[in-house]
């Protein structure tokens, strides 16, 4: 196999590449499964476990192979390892002058029209975002690319992002005067120039479903689709197959259309009228809502009499909007365009009423200004599985988490992939010598007599022995904030929490602060690689189920029962097991890692279908005896002194 990938061997050019770069059995495996697949226009699922080295598994065969060739990521900071240290090792390892292309979605590319409507004064900007502007139109004249992550000073949620980008709604799309210059229609250019694109999971079912259009199609056709972090497929597709309409969509609408009377067409004075008319039914109808930012079923919620009577308001206003405008067009190029978004505003408004429609779940949930209707289908298997079957091409699906009890029927299910081609690739780290899993004993099981103080006064004396260097990983924000208070109150290690800083600071926070703990919830169990000794200690709270009052899991179950089904069986535990297993991969991230996962749940053990989380989480040796994980984690050296019940082993004893 090492011959047939000459730069995976160990004396290969990729070694060359790579600081002690070494071949690995999981990886020319799956690199030989990868080159069938591609070869036999096959469809392939794999499971590769953490260490696996799977991205250069799929790299090898696409650039042997020389197949034009598409990567999505589940996420941007994968999709700029991959783009930035990943393929220009490979490629340069390989010898061959193969042209690659980065693709975002619109959102994350400069658009000059915007930031000339943000910087000509007819919006009212505070200091901070009149500053932002101002470094953003000095970055203008440096860049090539126009990709807002060039600008590191600038957050990752800034306020100033949605007045200076694009979207499907606003774009002017071959009107826009600046059409030579726009950086979307740049890189998508270079993307259908390049032999390999890599893309993130979002963009692609943009394009699958067709709702970023005006430059053809986005993803170029290709021979070659591979998918990293496959597990967020499944998800991710049911939202892009759904539809979601924002009173902050029809309230943008409104103020271009106010703004465009206050410039150019002045004497439609009634236009405006109505438009802020709009504008103040939308405010009214967030006010019909709790105050505090929730979500909810549709159904029930547009049933209220307060809601129902807010949302009758905003129902009639969208119509008079509508109506006005449409009996303006060919008054304006730009009128036009934003009549075109008010048709398609209320032909969605109205879909979203529609709260007897079957197979799909109405949903609503809030901001702390806006409300979002969403409606999304209970299954796209059949519909991706129906875009899988038709294009003539492979499709790699690949992920760490795949296998629900050592099998993957459920994502391929979830997929509509048929039967394809699977393989399960254990991780090369010795699990049983590096871990242990600890499930401690006399906790309540989860419910409301299990509160903050059982789970710190069992997870503390681990974190001491630890010498911080911990990792709490929540189901719910109310458990972390009052685990946080507790520990503030306890002890005197560093702590870190979730909202205190964006991800990407409160990790780098976490590797330069001694001791620290980080406290954090859902977006933290997946996507945190830190190897070495500075986490050597995870603790979950919980098994992960999703709850089953959330709107989407609700109609999911609803429909589960209807045909018959057990919800439990098809739905919850499926995914609190993949889930499970995610938060359990933040622990061992290289072979000379060590350290300890606690789940604070005693179902893993005294339920029958803990069994199946047991069976799906690494191999690690397991214990229910605090001692025994204390003496472990004692054992890790620390880079610094820290206050310890009792003295670290000199390292050369270990």
């Amino acid at each position: 196999m090492a011959d047939d990938y000459p730069f995976l061997a160990a004396d290969g050019p990729l070694a060359t590449q790579i600081p002690g770069f070494a071949p690995r059995q999981a990886q020319l495996t799956m690199a030989c499964a990868v080159d069938v697949a591609i070869a036999n226009q096959r469809t392939l699922v794999v499971e590769a476990g953490t260490g696996t080295g799977k991205t250069f598994a799929y790299l090898a065969p696409l650039l042997v192979r020389g197949v034009r060739a598409l990567v999505s990521t589940g996420t941007k900071a994968l999709q700029e390892q991959l783009f930035h240290r990943d393929l220009p090792r490979i490629v340069k390892a390989s010898g061959k002058p193969v042209k690659i292309a980065l693709l975002k979605g619109r959102a994350n590319y400069l658009c000059h029209y915007r930031l000339q409507i943000a910087l000509d004064g007819t919006i009212r900007l505070d200091r901070q975002l009149l500053d932002q502007l101002t470094r953003i139109q000095q970055w203008l004249p440096r860049t090539d690319s126009g990709d807002l992550a060039e600008l590191t000073a600038l957050a990752e949620d800034s306020a100033v992002l949605p007045l200076v980008t694009s979207t499907v709604d606003n774009c002017l799309g071959r009107d826009c005067p600046f059409i030579g210059d726009c950086f979307v229609a740049k890189a998508r250019a270079k993307a259908r120039d390049a032999e390999l694109v890599v893309v993130n999971h979002h963009l692609f079912l943009a394009d699958l479903t067709l709702k970023d259009t005006g430059f053809g199609e986005l993803i170029p056709q290709c021979d070659a689709l591979v998918f990293d972090e496959a597990h967020q497929l499944p998800e991710i597709a049911a939202n892009w197959f759904g539809e979601t309409l924002s009173s902050r969509q029809l309230q943008e609408l409104a103020e271009e259309v106010r703004q465009l009377v206050r410039t150019e067409l002045k004497e439609q004075r009634q236009l405006a009228l109505v438009a802020e008319a709009l504008e103040q039914r939308l405010r009214d109808w967030r006010l019909a809502f709790a105050m505090d930012p929730t979500r909810g079923n549709w159904r029930q919620a547009s049933q209220q009499p307060q809601i129902a009577a807010a949302t009758a308001l905003v129902a009639e206003a969208v119509t008079l909007f509508d109506n006005l405008i449409r009996a303006q067009i060919g008054h304006h190029k730009l009128l036009d365009q934003l009549a075109m978004r008010s048709v398609a505003h209320r032909e969605l408004w109205q879909r979203l009423q529609q709260t007897s429609a079957l197979g799909v779940s109405l949903w609503f949930e809030t901001s702390r200004r806006h409300v979002m209707l969403h409606l999304t289908p209970l299954d796209v298997a059949e519909r991706f599985g129906r875009h899988v079957s038709e294009r003539a091409a492979s499709w790699i699906f690949t992920s760490a988490t795949l296998q629900v009890d050592g099998r993957f029927d459920h994502f391929s299910q979830q997929l509509g992939l048929g039967e394809p081609t699977t393989l399960a690739l254990e991780s090369p780290f010795d699990y049983p010598n590096q871990a242990l899993l600890y499930v401690p004993r006399y906790l309540p099981e989860p419910g409301p007599q299990f509160r903050a103080h059982h789970l710190i006064d069992a997870a503390l004396p681990l974190i001491e022995a630890a010498g911080g260097r911990s990792l709490l990983l929540f189901t719910s924000y109310r458990m972390m904030h009052e685990a946080a208070q507790l520990l503030l109150e306890r002890c005197e290690l560093p702590l870190l929490v979730q909202g205190e800083a964006p991800k990407r600071q409160l990790l780098s926070e976490f590797v330069a602060t001694p001791g620290a703990v980080l406290l954090a919830t859902a977006s933290f169990w997946e996507g945190v690689d830190i190897p070495g000794d500075d986490l050597c200690c995870v603790v979950i709270d919980k098994l992960p189920f999703a709850a089953p009052d959330e709107p989407l899991i609700q109609a999911r179950i609803e429909d589960c029962r209807r045909r018959g089904l057990d919800p439990f069986a098809a739905i919850q535990l499926p995914a609190a097991v993949l889930t499970l297993k995610q938060g359990a991969g933040r622990l061992i991230r290289d072979v000379s890692d060590r350290g300890v996962l606690m789940v604070c749940d005693n179902r893993l053990v005294n339920r029958p279908y803990g069994r199946i989380f047991m069976h799906s989480l690494p191999p690690m040796r397991r214990s229910r005896e605090q001692a025994e994980a204390v003496a472990l984690l004692q054992q890790i050296p620390r880079a610094v002194s820290l206050p310890n019940p009792e003295p670290v082993p000199d390292e050369r004893t270990l």
